[in-house]
């Protein structure tokens, strides 16, 4: 993505981090104040020890992940009901496009997983291998 539409679209790039949108700063960090159970289990039970830096309710582009770990360039997203609904589907699917255009890879994850298949899902994440991409 070029600097002019970075900034045509409203989002601050720095070159340290990803373009993100200033006016999700206040909201992410709400989020991180309030996780779903989910979320909670995640982070408190793997992520927040895991052997590469996770960010979690982090603001990209015109989005905010749920988790994001920028030494894999992955961002882990947890799913809830509403993701199953063809709305859900359409916005998860027009996300992962802009967060793909930026190299990075997007891992989702069910809410049940997470509380029935914990170690499964923590076992996936350790798993994971980036693919090799030009760095951003």
């Amino acid at each position: 993505m070029h600097e002019d539409d970075i900034k045509r679209r409203g989002l601050i790039f720095t070159g340290r981090h990803l373009p993100y949108n200033p006016m999700f700063v206040k909201r992410a960090k709400d989020l991180r104040k309030n996780m779903t159970p989910a979320e909670k289990k995640l982070w408190y039970g793997f992520l927040r020890t895991f052997r590469f830096r996770v960010l979690p309710q982090r603001p990209i582009d015109n989005y905010i992940v749920d988790f994001y770990c920028s030494s894999l360039k992955l961002v882990i997203e947890i799913n809830g009901e509403h993701h199953c609904t063809e709305e859900g589907k359409q916005y998860d699917a027009e996300r992962d496009m802009i967060l793909k255009s930026y190299g990075l890879t997007v891992m989702r994850v069910k809410n049940s997983d997470i509380m029935d298949k914990f170690e499964d899902v923590c076992e996936r994440i350790e798993r994971f291998d980036p693919p090799l991409i030009p760095p951003f």
